[in-house]
């Protein structure tokens, strides 16, 4: 028996301060801690809710071992005090893990299964490397050419998308030195204030004097990485990363990270029946996919797709979250969908910055994002807004809010 679609609204939407990796905010912080704190903000942004109404927590994580394994869902919601009926599920799908999440418990309140989720996104990069502490491919990769692009290292994926699309290294670079301006603007502005919770970072070391233990507190509230100082002039001096003749440097590529983003999300009767003023609407989300050796390229297939599926055109988007990944694949993003005729209003992408200022947290990052958008569109009045961005292996994910 099918049924009915219904609305499912976002009551709460919150995020970390994002961390530089290996030498950041967080970089002794486990991440189950910064999901906890997620959890519990998101909670406290609702008050009347009764945490045991939360019938599942749905969390994105790009590489879920270690220290954010054995179902970290589960395990953080339980610590954050949720309530032991509540269930738990981490999912991966790469950069667009946290997005995936928002649209898997939207769809669960769409299609009637459930009044109240909460969706979110978790990654600490210091504590869980790239590709994992065991990364291990399958020899089916390398058996034909058609499918080496899978074991490609994303630098070099973005170096195949500016050689095909024609991105100079004088425009990434131009598109780099604005995203930081952006970011920086916008913290001084407190643009981030309404999205962000900030974060007491504890910090412990050993007295070899007398065998205690000192404690320091810290309360982070602000993004790590956006530099003021960032110039064409300096990111000039960089040298490519990834190809020894390429165009792809530590500067314009998103800064690897530490964070934690989540949602709230419920339906009409969960509105009702704990008097709740809804945030945003999620209207649409689509993923297709792309050959992963130009995996950067995702989002033109995607976005089409969640526009059509929303009944609106990109004109009708106030505020774009596009991940900026690399400034390589972001501008031929922006440039494919133009000479197609979906254009987007290079003022309304990323108005705050994006990852190669921000940062990155990969499986944080689209419930990162999501929180920006809803939080943006209320700050300016906009209606529409979207999060987007290439995916790991060769796919594109978008997801469109509206402002209630």
């Amino acid at each position: 028996m099918s049924k009915q679609v219904q609305d499912a609204y976002i009551v709460s939407a919150t995020r970390l301060p994002i961390g530089k990796s290996g030498r950041g905010y967080f970089k002794n912080t486990r991440p189950d801690e910064m999901l906890v704190k997620v959890m519990q903000a998101v909670l406290a942004q609702a008050p009347g809710l009764d945490p045991a109404a939360i019938e599942d927590a749905i969390v994105g994580c790009s590489f879920p071992e270690g220290e954010q394994g054995m179902n970290i869902a589960r395990v953080a919601s339980v610590l954050a005090g949720l309530g032991p009926t509540i269930g738990g599920v981490t999912i991966n799908r790469y950069c667009a893990s946290g997005i995936t999440a928002v649209q898997m418990a939207a769809d669960r309140i769409r299609v009637g299964e459930a009044d109240v989720m909460f969706a979110g996104g978790v990654e600490s990069m210091s504590m869980i490397p790239m590709g994992g502490n065991k990364p291990s491919l399958s020899p089916l990769i390398f058996e034909r050419d058609e499918n080496i692009g899978i074991a490609y290292g994303m630098g070099l994926t973005a170096e195949k998308v500016a050689a095909q699309w024609k991105i100079s290294r004088e425009a990434q670079d131009a598109f780099s030195v604005e995203s930081h301006r952006r970011a920086v603007a916008a913290m001084q502005a407190g643009h981030f204030d309404a999205e962000m919770t900030p974060f007491d970072v504890v910090e412990r070391t050993p007295n070899l004097t007398d065998g205690t233990v000192n404690v320091k507190t810290r309360t982070v509230k602000l993004d790590e990485g956006a530099r003021p100082d960032t110039s064409l002039e300096g990111l000039a001096k960089l040298k490519p990363v990834f190809a020894a003749k390429g165009s792809v440097t530590a500067g314009n590529s998103s800064q690897t990270s530490d964070g934690s983003g989540g949602l709230l999300i419920v339906s009409e009767a969960a509105l009702k029946r704990f008097n709740l003023t809804p945030l945003a609407r999620f209207v649409s989300f689509a993923v297709r996919g792309v050959p992963p050796e130009i995996m950067g390229i995702g989002p033109i297939e995607a976005i089409p797709a969640a526009l059509k599926a929303a009944g609106i055109t990109a004109a009708d988007l106030d505020w774009i979250e596009l991940n900026e990944a690399f400034a390589a694949q972001s501008l031929a993003v922006l440039n494919d969908l133009d000479s197609k005729g979906i254009v987007l209003d290079r003022a309304k992408v990323n108005p705050n910055g994006g990852a190669i200022a921000l940062g990155h947290p990969l499986g944080a990052t689209g419930a990162i994002r999501a929180a920006s958008v809803i939080h943006g569109l209320r700050r300016t009045g906009g209606k529409y807004g979207m999060v987007t961005m290439c995916v790991g292996a060769g796919q594109g994910a978008a997801g469109i809010f509206e402002r209630l």
